[in-house]
Formats: C-alpha cells, structure tokens, sequence
C-alpha cells in the first residue's frame, strides 16, 4: 500500500496536528454531525455475502448507455453537463469546475478487474476538455477520486479544493501542493467571483485498508452573482440539508446522489425518495439526479435509482431534469432534458 500510488498517501503528522482545530475530528478520525450505523454484524455481512454471490441479472445495463456528443464551447449563460455517475462539469459566471471527475474505467485500485462503466468509455476525449478554473472534490473513495484521472488533467487544472486531508492523496500523484487548498465543513471561500462553501455530508472515507475516516468528505455550496448550485457529494439523509438549504439557498440547481443504496447502509446512501427530500430541504428549483448510471456498487437494478427518483419527484412536484451521458442543462432555462432514455435498452 505505501509503493502503490493508487492507494494515495494518508494526511501526514504535521497536517494531521493542524486538522486537530477541526471540531469534527475526534481520536484520529473524522465523525459525522449525526450518529452514523455501519453495521458489520455477522448476519448483515452474511446476507450482503449471499447476495453478492447470487448476483443481480439487471444490476447493469445488457448493452452500454447511449451518449450525447460534449462539446465545451462558451457560452454567457450557466451549464452543467454530466458525464456519468457523479462526474461532472459547471460552467458559470465565466469559470469551468470539474466535479468528482472520475473518468476511469473502473471504481477500483486495480481497474483491470474491477466493475466497469456502463458507458464503454465518456463522451468525449480526456485531450478535449478546456483549461479548468477548479476541480472540486467530495472525498477520496475511488467512485469520486481517480488515480488515472488526476494524472490525465492535473496540468490543465488551476486549483483543486478538496476536504481536509484530500490534498495528500493529490501531492502523492504529482499535483503542484500550491494548487491544492483544503477545507473544513462550512468553511467559505471566495474564488474568482465565486463564493464556495464547503458543507457537510453524511458518510466517510478511505482508499485502503488503514485509512477510514483519515481525510474528510463533503458536499459544496457553488454560488456567484446570478446562479446557486448545490452539489450533494455522497451522503445519507440528515439534518445537514435543511441547515444548507436555510444559511445558503434558494437554488438554481440541486446535484443530488440517488443511486448504490441499500438498507443495510441506509446511513451513507440515501434512498431515492430520501433524494427528493434532500432537494427540497436545500430549496432548489430543479433537480438533476447524480451517483448512477456508472458503475453497480450495490444490489439493486441499475434502473432502480432513476425510476424510483423520477416517480417521487413527481408525487411531490418537484421539477427533475434526467440528461443523457454528456448532455448540458442550461440552468435557468425554461426547457431542460426529461425523456426516460434509460429505458430504450429494452
């Protein structure tokens, strides 16, 4: 684990003393704001063993997902284009922000085994994608931060602002440590005409097997003059989104994860109805579901997430946009991407 760069570097003793000033640091380990269940009985773990041996026949698409071709032209008026799961790019008020962008292949130290991408491959090539003003990252599971990625586009990215600890994983891949800026819950930041905010969410972290809870994970608060953007990162349902939803919203937009849910970690992952609720607790004007569409991470049919979500949203009037792989969204705008393209497969 120490000679394999995949596996990242833990924060060292010198930044680990610094995050001591971090309320949410407790014994070595980042907690979250709410008491958090991770159950490992041995019955949870046998029943998680069985289903994973009898597998799921629709856990995964039979062919892979249409895309839209991406294309990364200018324009004055706000965007966001998906890629898959939760990668992603924001273009707004001027600046390029890449999200979670996770473009391997596969979740996994060694991608050569491990689940692969629905897709085949992104709608674009690594090459194409213009110079980015931030990346900004949720945590460090490899669903969300990319060994192979980062190396791809570290030198067309200005910044990266990561949760504490985050940042170690980036130096050990070569990234300059003067782009890197790390950050606690609620910490504010003003970047280029943008104020960021860096929020809470409900869940943890770790690339290996001594580092759970080392480095932080979280959501993001994206707001500038005429547009506000919430992305959700992964996280169980919790209070924390009401509280982001009274201090920073109303939203244009709500990036919210939807998908790899079970009740057996019910706790880290919210079920597509609890989604909806989020939305609504951050006071957003329209929802874009994230964290499917990628890669089978847990037991339920890879359609599961989008038609359970689309479903609650509707009970509840909640506007939902549902984009292709590779589509933009024009935030504001009167129209916005709605056909059910999942199900043209069957």
């Amino acid at each position: 684990m120490r000679l394999y760069p995949v596996f990242g570097r833990r924060p060292s003793k010198t930044k680990v003393q610094a995050f001591r000033k971090s309320e949410h640091l407790v014994d070595g380990k980042f907690v979250n704001l709410t008491s958090t269940i991770m159950d490992t009985s041995l019955k949870t773990m046998y029943s998680t063993l069985k289903d994973f041996i009898k597998g799921n026949p629709n856990g995964r698409p039979h062919r892979p997902l249409p895309m839209a071709n991406t294309s990364f032209q200018q324009s004055n008026h706000a965007q966001f284009t998906w890629f898959g799961h939760s990668a992603s790019m924001l273009n707004m008020e001027g600046k390029t922000l890449l999200l979670d962008p996770m473009f391997g292949n596969a979740p996994s130290p060694l991608p050569s085994f491990g689940i692969k991408r629905y897709s085949g491959g992104l709608p674009f090539k690594v090459e194409e994608l213009p110079v980015i003003d931030a990346v900004l990252l949720s945590h460090d599971h490899y669903d969300h931060l990319d060994y192979g990625s980062i190396r791809k586009i570290k030198h067309k990215v200005n910044n990266f602002l990561v949760p504490l600890g985050v940042g170690s994983h980036l130096e050990r891949w070569g990234v300059d440590p003067a782009k890197i800026q790390e950050y606690d819950w609620w910490d504010e930041l003003q970047f280029e005409g943008l104020t960021l905010v860096c929020t809470p969410a409900k869940h943890f972290s770790g690339r290996s097997l001594s580092d759970r809870n080392a480095t932080l994970w979280c959501s993001w608060v994206i707001k500038g003059e005429h547009t506000r953007v919430f992305f959700s990162g992964d996280s169980g349902y919790a209070p924390h989104f009401k509280e982001i939803g009274d201090k920073y919203g109303p939203f244009d937009l709500a990036l919210i994860e939807c998908g790899q849910y079970d009740e057996r970690w019910a706790d880290i992952h919210m079920m597509p109805e609890e989604s909806v609720q989020a939305h609504l607790d951050v006071n957003a004007k329209l929802m874009i579901p994230i964290h499917w569409a990628g890669f089978t991470l847990a037991f339920h049919d890879w359609m599961d997430p989008i038609e359970r979500v689309t479903r609650a949203a509707k009970a509840r009037n909640v506007a939902i946009s549902t984009p292709k792989i590779g589509e933009t969204v024009f935030i504001g705008a009167a129209d916005f991407p709605q056909i059910t393209w999942w199900r043209q497969e069957d």
